[in-house]
């Protein structure tokens, strides 16, 4: 029981310091029954580069957010479910090593860690925990998973019209749908993806064909959505900022020259740290319950005893009660035992007085009758 408490401070303790690396700009994060699992530096794909990010791995969420002051301050905090969550190997390819995806329905992308261990305790950390949170919970795991986009730097042409050549004015796109780098004209539709946004996405023109014929075959009423205003910067939906990504890079000695550079950082000094193995983590859980349980099963004795002493109170005071009723028969019954006693000795007394005067009577009669023949014969 004292290991289990000395644990659960221990894991209120480091939720608490996550909190506070992210500060006013972070979700709260402590709920009942959360315990962080690990937490490390890995190398996320972005939009134009890998730059590192730190990570944490909770009992049913993963937690990730820009690096602005290693290990003391985070910002861009993202949260995600682990039932969304689903992990796909990735095969090596030059620098980029030891890494795989994590796809969820909103956004999906490629992480990196240093070694091939780390890769190996990372992925089966998070697939544990994500086992035991759909068995604990009964939720069912999404299928429907949003598409990796292309890292700008390999696609060089339009990958729908194979024509157009990138450039700083005929800028990249991405499709939503299939997360290809597209020109403009290109990507001029958009369509709704319920699962990634409330609104209308940019979708390249072949996505664009294939979701309104399924649209078609449903049903829905769907008209194109032409892109009628003049172009502006494309969100990527990446909100990672790359002056953020820059400094965090800085502010561990090294360049930005690219992908080695990044991944060259990782190695350094960044391993995970796991705190506990999962049969702690159920150990933890099942500790709470029980906590809670024995606390209820104290309220409930305590209300007991409370009942236990209410009752005896009025035992006792019946018992005095009685006592003193008993007292009071025993005292007037004393008090006729003792008037009776009176009463028999005082009939005694009485009874032996009469018969000592009948005594004396007779004796007095017998003396009387006696005395006169005396004197008579004295007489004579």
């Amino acid at each position: 029981m004292i290991s289990s408490s000395v644990n659960s401070e221990a894991n209120a303790c480091r939720i608490a310091a996550v909190e506070s690396c992210f500060g006013s700009s972070g979700q709260p994060l402590a709920v009942s029954g959360r315990v962080l699992v690990g937490e490390g530096v890995l190398t996320k794909m972005c939009r134009k580069k890998p730059k590192p990010r730190q990570f944490f791995l909770f009992n049913d969420i993963l937690v990730y957010g820009n690096i602005v002051i290693n290990k003391k301050k985070y910002n861009k905090q993202h949260i995600i479910p682990l039932e969304e969550v689903k992990l796909e190997n990735l095969a090596d390819d030059g620098a980029l090593k030891n890494g795989w995806f994590i796809r969820t329905p909103t956004k999906s992308f490629a992480v990196y860690a240093a070694t091939a261990t780390e890769k190996s305790e990372w992925m089966a950390h998070i697939t544990k925990c994500l086992e035991d949170l759909l068995k604990k919970t009964g939720k069912k795991q999404s299928t429907e998973h949003a598409a990796v986009w292309v890292p700008d730097a390999d696609a060089t042409t339009c990958m729908h019209c194979r024509k157009s050549q990138f450039s700083m004015i005929n800028r990249r796109h991405h499709c939503r749908k299939c997360g290809a780098v597209v020109c403009g004209p290109c990507s001029n539709k958009k369509f709704l993806i319920p699962s990634q946004s409330d609104k209308p996405l940019r979708v390249c023109l072949a996505c664009y064909d294939t979701l309104s014929k399924s649209a078609a075959t449903t049903g829905s009423d769907l008209s194109p959505v032409l892109q009628d205003k003049p172009e502006l910067p494309d969100s990527s939906g990446e909100d990672d900022s790359e002056e953020e990504g820059d400094d965090a890079i800085k502010e561990k000695g090294t360049n930005s020259d690219g992908k080695t550079a990044d991944l060259q950082v990782l190695s350094t000094d960044d391993k995970p740290t796991f705190y506990r193995n999962h049969s702690e983590i159920e150990t933890h859980s099942n500790s709470n319950k029980s906590e809670e349980k024995n606390k209820n099963v104290s309220d409930n004795d305590n209300n007991s005893d409370e009942t236990r002493n209410d009752s005896n109170a009025n035992n006792l005071e019946v018992s005095e009660s009685h006592s003193t009723e008993l007292s009071s028969v025993i005292k007037s019954d004393s008090t006729s035992v003792e008037l009776s006693s009176s009463s028999s000795v005082t009939q005694s007394v009485s009874h032996e007085t009469t018969s000592c005067v009948s005594s004396s009577c007779e004796v007095s009669n017998d003396s009387a009758s006696g005395g006169g023949c005396d004197a008579g014969g004295s007489y004579d």
